[in-house]
């Protein structure tokens, strides 16, 4: 089942200022329970959610990329690291590479991922909903509610869950 994940992005945007007082709450209270809320939550979400219908992430969210991701990349690809560098990445404003321009340059019109297995860390951990002490990446996650249509289902369900108690 795969729900419409414009709506639920729309649901999602509609909902910030619900979440964004849930979570201040919560960074508050710190509740013990809430990496295990959130696991249960972000495997709910996955299991109706297609990556592949949607690809949001891969068009408008620019990854920070780690020298270890840069040779990985380099090696699958078989470019010089240098080459790939000058190809694909620049440096931003924190010092950080990022992609040079979005969407990713290893996006397919099909939203496959051409480099998936050797994906930047980044890309393989986003949205990092089901990352231990949630509690530190309440920020990031509101903010990928406007992109990402599971973190608007999981944040809407989160805040279902904590309505209830």
């Amino acid at each position: 089942m795969n729900p419409d994940l414009h709506q639920l992005l729309e649901d999602g945007i509609r909902r910030l200022p619900e979440i964004r007082k849930l979570f201040m709450q919560l960074k508050k209270r710190k509740p013990a329970d809430l990496d295990m809320i959130m696991a249960d939550l972000h495997d709910q979400a996955f299991r109706q959610i297609d990556c592949l219908l949607c690809g949001n992430c891969c068009r408008s969210l620019g990854p920070r990329i780690t020298d270890r991701d840069i040779a990985r990349l380099s090696i699958a690809l078989r470019q010089r690291p240098s080459q790939l560098t000058d190809n694909h990445f620049r440096i931003d404003e924190e010092g950080d590479y990022v992609f040079r321009s979005m969407p990713c340059p290893f996006l397919g019109d099909d939203n496959y991922c051409a480099v998936y297995s050797d994906r930047p860390q980044a890309c393989a951990t986003y949205p990092h909903t089901d990352r231990r002490r949630f509690v530190q990446l309440l920020d990031i996650t509101l903010l990928n509610v406007r992109t990402c249509p599971a973190v608007a289902l999981i944040t809407k369900k989160l805040v279902q869950h904590y309505s209830q108690l």
